[in-house]
């Protein structure tokens, strides 16, 4: 079955779909996107990825280009169309098609770019033997919580990552903390046992699965702090594991080549991984067969 996204009105087989060559969105990096996960066919945290969305339009400047109650509409469309159990939905808003100027046009026609990709998840294996990640200076500019489709930094640093055998990259600021990975929210278990993860400001994105870990740990009476820690902290820990849309929560068991604790995933990023899928709603996909 061919692939169908969606671009400015209009449902077309993703190969046909296109923008205009002075699209702001491919001229200047001028534009915001989202990630919904499909799990099961539901749209996992729709509303956080939508109010998100709403944020990083409004710093931006960039009006709404359907009303968000259409976009809802189109964006069970282009499931619905693409027959998608498991899948990433990617919503991509831009100022739109203007004569290239850095200045803001002055009526703004922004551009809507939906598509959905079919993906498998992570296999019970990786969960099983957890991931490794590298770290790396954080390159980025100073609004990383805006969810901007500029992602030139995150680009380098995630083929350095896949180029050092490693699944994820730790971004780390000037002063040896640990921001967040290039596609993922950061988390350790120190060794006390706490949950910690670094606080939400410009320093980075907000993840609506970090959001909903935090929650899942708040009901579950898990101790947890935000606050800034540095990759000798994480290796001194318990655990560690990212979170995103497309990994919920997954172990991280080598840093830099050295062992995080005894080198295993442990039982708090298993915990919390199930709980956020049973706030999603449906079963995890690593343990569907």
């Amino acid at each position: 079955m061919p692939r169908i996204a969606y671009v400015n009105g209009r449902y077309l087989p993703h190969g046909e779909a296109s923008i205009h060559i002075e699209d702001r969105g491919f001229q200047f990096a001028d534009g915001v996107y989202e990630v919904v996960t499909v799990v099961g066919g539901k749209l996992a945290d729709e509303e956080g990825h939508l109010t998100r969305l709403a944020r990083s339009m409004n710093e931006l400047s960039i009006p709404w280009p359907v009303k968000p109650a259409t976009l809802r509409f189109i964006m069970r469309e282009v499931v619905r169309r693409n027959r998608a159990d498991n899948a990433l939905l990617y919503i991509q808003v831009t100022r739109g098609a203007a004569p290239r100027d850095f200045r803001f046009p002055k009526d703004p026609a922004p551009s809507l770019v939906l598509t959905c990709r079919r993906t498998a998840f992570q296999p019970a294996s990786l969960l099983e033997k957890g991931v490794s990640v590298i770290t790396m200076p954080d390159i980025r500019w100073l609004r990383r919580d805006i969810k901007s489709v500029s992602l030139l930094p995150q680009v380098l640093g995630k083929q350095k990552a896949f180029e050092a055998g490693a699944f994820e990259g730790w971004q780390l600021d000037p002063d040896g903390y640990v921001t967040e990975g290039c596609s993922s929210n950061a988390w350790i278990v120190t060794a006390d046992g706490t949950l910690v993860t670094r606080q939400p400001s410009n320093d980075i994105l907000n993840g609506i699965t970090r959001l909903s870990l935090l929650e899942c740990a708040r009901e579950l009476g898990i101790a947890y702090k935000e606050r800034p820690f540095t990759v000798a902290e994480a290796l001194a820990g318990r655990e560690a594991f990212i979170s995103s849309a497309s990994t919920f929560a997954l172990p991280v068991t080598r840093i830099d080549g050295k062992p995080v604790g005894d080198g295993k995933p442990g039982p708090l990023a298993r915990r919390l991984r199930q709980a956020y899928m049973d706030h999603v709603g449906t079963p995890d996909p690593a343990s569907i067969k």
